[in-house]
């Protein structure tokens, strides 16, 4: 008995490891056939693109901006520069609160935004207003997630930050240093904007903020 299972089992070894013949594969001689195969010696052309392509959107000279990182611009010129047979067009756009002017493509305007509407600036204020939200988890966690939300260059979360940093005092105790600094940044982007949107003094602009903020009354009963 165990003889046969024995050969029962070489069988289907066999049947496994049975190799099938291969296809020769045909060989090309000059031009490519009918087929659409080509030959390795034959070199296929590459066009150089002369243009850079661009989005939609255009913006113009004086125009105010958001890049995300850096926060409101303003648009200074529109120049051309050829780089490896490419005209490139790019905008310059000079940031006042870090004083730097950068060169973004005309192609990569993802990374810019317009300036808010004024129903935007409305309810960032009114987010200002509303309660802050503390999270429990530890100081580092919250610090990464208020900084992306700093750089993300959208305004609602950028209102989110100054309100949940937000001590109603302006006294330094009351903040550890990195908290501070955080809260200033926000607060500094999105005072920016409000600046932009409303075409008013940076000093109106701080007491509509600051009153949003509860911190105008607070800092009266201190003095």
């Amino acid at each position: 008995m165990p003889k046969k299972k024995k050969k029962i089992k070489n069988k289907k070894l066999i049947k496994k490891t049975k190799i099938k013949p291969f296809k020769k594969r045909e060989k090309i001689d000059g031009p490519a056939k009918k087929s659409g195969s080509y030959s390795t010696d034959e070199k296929i052309e590459i066009k150089k693109v002369k243009k850079q392509p661009s989005e939609k959107r255009q913006y113009n000279i004086k125009d105010f901006v958001v890049y995300p990182k850096h926060g409101v611009g303003k648009i200074l010129a529109v120049e051309k520069s050829t780089i490896g047979q490419i005209e490139i067009q790019f905008y310059k756009i000079f940031i006042e609160k870090e004083k730097l002017t950068l060169s973004v493509p005309i192609n990569q305007q993802n990374n810019l935004r317009p300036i808010s509407t004024i129903n935007q600036i409305n309810k960032c204020v009114s987010i200002l207003k509303s309660k802050p939200k503390i999270k429990r988890t530890m100081w580092s966690r919250r610090a990464q997630e208020y900084d992306q939300k700093i750089n993300s260059g959208k305004i609602y979360e950028l209102a989110e930050v100054v309100k949940d940093l937000n001590k109603n005092t302006n006294i330094i105790a009351d903040q550890s240093y990195s908290e501070r600094q955080l809260f200033e940044k926000a607060y500094e982007r999105l005072k920016s904007e409000f600046e932009a949107v409303l075409k008013v003094k940076p000093e109106d602009v701080q007491k509509k903020m600051d009153k949003a903020l509860g911190r105008t009354q607070n800092i009266e009963e201190l003095k």
